[in-house]
């Protein structure tokens, strides 16, 4: 829900979703064309502020919305540092060899990619993505699965809402032996509704008899032509600069 809240509050938000993207596209092509872990590290704090101080991304949100991904780069990355040794009977833990120097250039590039990704869906809404994929031939189902999807998180958002107040307002969570026995009331709760759901979605879909794919409005955006060269200019600039800096 962060992400979609960012999404539509940002200062970005009427700039075309192809240009976003491209610029995105530029981002990732830059993090990897750098010559240096440095430069690579260089882009991604670029596209860090850009996002933060251009799009009016608020810092505290951006940091909540990166830390699972960066907590996953981290769990990763303790693989490329260390390694484990069984040769010598006991298993110990050691340093590998150059493992320093695979994870500089391999975290670098991570978090450059990151931030591409972040820049385009904390600045555009998920509706908009899914408008600009189908402008490039995205195949249907899969559109369908991510609206379907995207949807559902909603559904199931508002159900815990209400279900978490409903149960705090019982004083379901008052002991540690309540909130065990709500939490497991919750998780089956919402279990059960999610085969009901998936049933009356697969009655829907038969109904229609699958008869073309979902659509909905797209939003006209004023000056795309516009925005679009200006991103693809200042992409080539991110790009040119990766290359320069060696």
């Amino acid at each position: 829900m962060l992400i979609e809240q960012a999404a539509y509050a940002n200062h970005w938000r009427t700039i075309s979703p192809a240009a976003k993207g491209l610029f995105a596209a530029a981002g990732f092509v830059a993090v990897f064309a750098a010559g240096r872990p440095l430069t690579a590290a260089l882009v991604a704090g670029g596209l860090a502020l850009l996002t933060v101080f251009g799009a009016g991304i608020p810092a505290a949100r951006y940091l909540r919305v990166a830390a699972p991904a960066l907590f996953f780069l981290a769990l990763g990355s303790l693989s490329l540092v260390f390694s484990l040794d069984v040769s010598a009977g006991a298993p110990h833990w050691h340093l590998a060899p150059g493992g320093l120097a695979q994870l500089a250039e391999t975290g670098s590039r991570s978090l450059g990619a990151l931030a591409a990704l972040l820049f385009l869906v904390l600045t555009t809404p998920l509706s908009d993505l899914i408008g600009l994929l189908r402008h490039l031939k995205t195949p249907e189902l899969l559109l369908d699965i991510m609206v379907l999807c995207y949807r559902t998180l909603f559904v199931f958002s508002a159900a815990v809402h209400d279900t978490l107040t409903a149960q705090s307002a019982r004083l379901g969570y008052a002991t540690p032996r309540l909130a065990l026995r709500s939490l497991g009331q919750l998780a089956a709760n919402l279990t059960l509704q999610v085969w009901q759901r998936a049933a009356a979605l697969h009655v829907a879909a038969q109904a229609r008899n699958n008869d073309g794919p979902l659509r909905f409005l797209a939003p006209d955006f004023a000056d795309s032509r516009h925005h679009c060269v200006l991103a693809g200019l200042a992409g080539l600039a991110l790009i040119g600069l990766a290359v320069s800096l060696r």
